[in-house]
């Protein structure tokens, strides 16, 4: 069985729940650290990590929300004000895929309580919500969904061979302009991939190189 199929299959319950208490999404982890990697690099910003996944990364780097178990069921309001008590104003909903859940709840509670919502997704699923800064980290095993890339306000493509970079400029051409454009090298070969990244940059300086500086550096 393959990672995708595995990762289908363990998010299949994965999906909100409604009931009386409105709609309640699966919480893997709520923190606040410094954004590590992308645009918005050594900002402080809580993230609120869904659990479940259908991508199946074979380098996952949050193997733990792959699935929704030992989540927390929170409503929307229930995460707005754990996200409340930290000071940083930015906050990046991330996952596991969260784009299998409705995210239009979620995203219209932080709105409202001032927040600038970020977004992290692979691209997979329809977009849902309201943002002010959409990352998509697209995988060439599994395309991001129509219309997904031109709704990018970065685009960030990691890099794990040479195959990568042909995919990185297929995402591109469908991005709209200014869209931010990265490549990121795979952390557990990027000894081996950072000199062809930088190489490629600076012959197509459309790209810039993006780093995940929090495992340098050894914070969440």
């Amino acid at each position: 069985m393959s990672n995708a199929t595995r990762a289908a299959r363990a998010c299949q319950s994965s999906l909100p729940v409604s009931d009386e208490l409105g709609v309640r999404y699966p919480v893997a982890e709520l923190f606040c650290t410094l954004q590590g990697e992308g645009a918005h690099t050594g900002r402080a910003a809580v993230f609120v990590r869904t659990g479940g996944c259908d991508v199946g990364c074979p380098w996952c780097d949050s193997p733990s929300a792959q699935t929704t178990r030992g989540c927390r069921m929170m409503t929307a309001e229930e995460i707005v004000n754990e996200v409340a008590g930290f000071k940083a104003d930015m906050t990046v909903i991330t996952g596991g895929e969260p784009l299998i859940h409705d995210l239009t709840p979620l995203t219209a509670e932080l709105e409202r309580a001032g927040r600038y919502v970020a977004l992290e997704t692979s691209g997979t699923h329809r977009l849902s919500g309201r943002f002010d800064w959409i990352c998509v980290s697209p995988k060439r095993f599994a395309r991001p969904s129509e219309g997904m890339l031109s709704a990018a306000s970065e685009l960030k493509v990691v890099i794990s061979g040479e195959e990568d970079f042909a995919f990185a400029e297929e995402c591109a051409a469908e991005c709209v302009p200014g869209c931010r454009l990265s490549l990121q090298p795979e952390w557990g070969v990027r000894e081996r991939v950072t000199p062809a990244i930088i190489a490629y940059i600076k012959e197509h300086p459309q790209w810039r190189l993006s780093l995940q500086t929090h495992k340098f550096i050894d914070i969440p």
